[in-house]
């Protein structure tokens, strides 16, 4: 059986609150052995948790301040202590986070707070390197100043995945010249006209992952619907179709990838 690794999935969301469970019984009968969760803030901790604990060693926590939810709150600064003490003492009855994320720069929605994003980029990209953790790392009408700030870190240890990866093979190969990064293709490879497909096909496979970001970006045949995990498996079809391989193999090679990258996998 094909055994797939959703290595960005939000199942814990509010979307889910009606099927959760037959949601993530759909992974598992996809193939699906793991999920990986980011965290966004604290309004969602409680309930990224609670997946985990009923599901442990299948679903596993990432824990990060979101860029997105530091816009226009005052409290961003005691998020992102709070983000920071879970990072250095984990839940006692959670195996630990296998990421620091999801983390990012995101001036899509306002650029008014690109300082202060920036600001918690930098720290939580410094305690990734301290613990000695990957970074799940957001880019949203931010990539050259993303491209900026990596090169900054360049040589430092930083590590980590650029999830839902979809700007040019240039961007691609200069991320890669910074370390060691992997990149997270979902949904978007799927989509007709998408210009992520031309760039998928320079990428080198070991340099892969998978992810659905559910239960945004759905891919083809289910847009217009709610994403899940178990749609990772047409993400992993169409780059298998690029690349050139089989979807088992591809399926394989990705899922290596985040053994190697991700804590507890």
């Amino acid at each position: 059986m094909m055994r797939l690794t959703d290595t960005h999935s939000h199942l814990y969301s509010a979307e889910f609150d009606q099927d959760r469970e037959e949601a993530f019984a759909r992974a598992r009968t996809a193939g699906v052995a793991h999920l990986l969760l980011p965290a966004i803030d604290s309004e969602s901790h409680e309930a990224l948790f609670d997946l985990c604990r009923r599901h442990p060693g299948a679903c596993l926590p990432m824990m990060g301040l979101h860029p997105t939810s530091i816009n226009d709150n005052p409290r961003w600064r005691e998020e992102l202590e709070l983000a920071e003490h879970y990072l250095k003492n984990p839940p006692a009855d959670l195996p630990g986070f296998c990421a620091v994320g999801e983390i990012g720069l995101d001036f899509y929605w306002s650029a008014e707070f690109r300082d202060e994003q920036t600001e918690a980029f930098r720290r939580q990209c410094r305690l990734a390197v301290e613990l000695d953790l990957p970074v799940a790392i957001h880019t949203r009408n931010a990539w050259p100043e993303m491209l900026a700030l990596i090169e900054e870190f360049r040589g430092s240890g930083l590590r980590g995945v650029f999830h839902a990866f979809a700007d040019t093979a240039d961007t691609y190969r200069r991320l890669c010249a910074c370390g060691d990064f992997l990149f997270g293709i979902g949904g978007v490879v799927t989509f007709k006209k998408s210009a992520l497909a031309d760039t998928v096909r320079e990428m080198d496979p070991e340099r892969l992952l998978l992810e659905t970001d559910c239960p945004y970006l759905t891919p083809a045949p289910h847009r217009g619907e709610r994403n899940e995990s178990a749609y990772v498996r047409h993400v992993c079809d169409k780059v298998a179709d690029l690349k050139g391989l089989a979807p088992e193999l591809l399926a394989d090679i990705t899922t290596r990838n985040a053994k190697r990258m991700f804590k507890g996998l």
